[in-house]
């Protein structure tokens, strides 16, 4: 039996950081380079607004409660929104959110120099490669920033959705544009020490650890492709995504060999509008046909105005009941990064 860190005082939790579109500048610091693998110490407060930080314990029958919860989640779920948690360190432009019994983890990219569209393809790349510095922020249940572990090399600093399992953090670095090249890393939970485990020949913007058949599955620029590998980056499989409404920001592994999906579409504005609209949703996803199982759009908003899928999501039920922790925003906007979070209760469909 195991014990999950949940924030918002909730007796079962979905977390859910969501990082925006590809692009976005942040604040910029000359003095670091986005180099080899590094720890650096770090400290942060907890900011008001959040309802406390509690432990729950979980059994082994929570990946089939969040499985058959996503099943039966609708857009007419009544989700409630329960807490607000504002992070107190620079986070950049979060990417993946995990929490487990004792410690948060949050990816993040640092943009130092935008990547800028080519106005014809170079070199099979359709955009400049950028600058920045990727991060892994491993925080204490109170969101105090414990150490800033820096992750990446030359152009691969855009760190995607992660997954951990028992033992490791999964945490694929990549290029900041398609069809590009990405390196999977490994933290170790206990000692935060870090593995480079392989690379791809491919922008990846996701992985899950499928526990089920100990493979890896990760997923490329817009989810439209999906590549399955052993731990040590054996292909073994690869398959085209056959969902078009979404594109997948972050994936986590939900049990029973399937993955739950977060993710994000801009459509443009329509007639009369002055902006687009960031159409959200969830995804249940089986890992071992590669089909979509259920797929339900999220209409909940951030403090800037996001939808809250806009990146990464991690998604908990206890039964039928169901948390949904989101973290949309970057940190220079308008509230920085908050954890916001949403329960609901869901009933079978019929």
């Amino acid at each position: 039996m195991r014990t999950t860190q949940l924030i918002g005082g909730l007796a079962s939790a979905v977390l859910l950081v969501a990082a925006p579109a590809a692009g976005v500048v942040t604040k910029q610091n000359s003095n670091q380079s986005a180099t080899a693998p590094t720890e650096r110490a770090g400290a942060g407060t907890q900011k008001s607004g959040a309802d406390g930080i509690r432990t729950v314990t979980r059994t082994t029958a929570r990946d089939e409660d969040v499985v058959g919860a996503l099943k039966n989640i609708t857009r007419g779920t009544a989700w409630k929104k329960t807490g607000t948690l504002d992070l107190a360190f620079e986070t950049f432009h979060p990417q993946g959110l995990e929490v487990t019994e004792d410690r948060i983890y949050l990816s993040s990219v640092e943009i130092l120099e935008p990547t800028v569209r080519y106005p014809s393809p170079i070199e099979g790349y359709d955009r400049s490669p950028g600058k920045g510095i990727g991060h892994l922020f491993v925080l204490d249940r109170q969101g105090n920033l414990l150490k800033d572990i820096v992750l990446g090399e030359g152009n691969s600093y855009h760190p995607g959705g992660i997954d951990v399992d028992d033992e490791k953090v999964w945490v694929p670095v990549a290029e900041y544009r398609p069809n590009s090249h990405a390196i999977i890393y490994s933290i170790d939970r206990d000692s935060l020490a870090v593995t480079k485990e392989f690379e791809e020949d491919d922008h990846v913007g996701g992985i899950v650890h499928d526990r089920a058949s100990n493979k890896l599955v990760g997923n490329t620029w817009g989810s439209r492709r999906f590549f399955e590998w052993t731990t040590k980056g054996r292909e073994v499989d690869r398959w085209l995504n056959p969902d078009h409404m979404l594109d997948y920001q972050d994936c986590e592994y939900a049990g029973e060999g399937h993955a739950i999906c977060s993710g994000v579409t801009g459509l443009p504005a329509q007639p009369g509008a002055v902006t687009g609209y960031e159409l959200g949703g969830l995804a249940l996803v089986s890992l071992k046909t590669g089909q979509l199982e259920h797929e339900v759009p999220v209409q909940l908003w951030s403090t800037a105005g996001h939808v809250i899928t806009r990146n990464p999501v991690d998604l908990d039920a206890v039964g039928s009941h169901v948390t949904l922790f989101a973290a949309p925003d970057d940190g220079e906007e308008i509230a920085g990064t908050q954890l916001f979070t949403y329960e609901a209760d869901v009933t079978p469909l019929k």
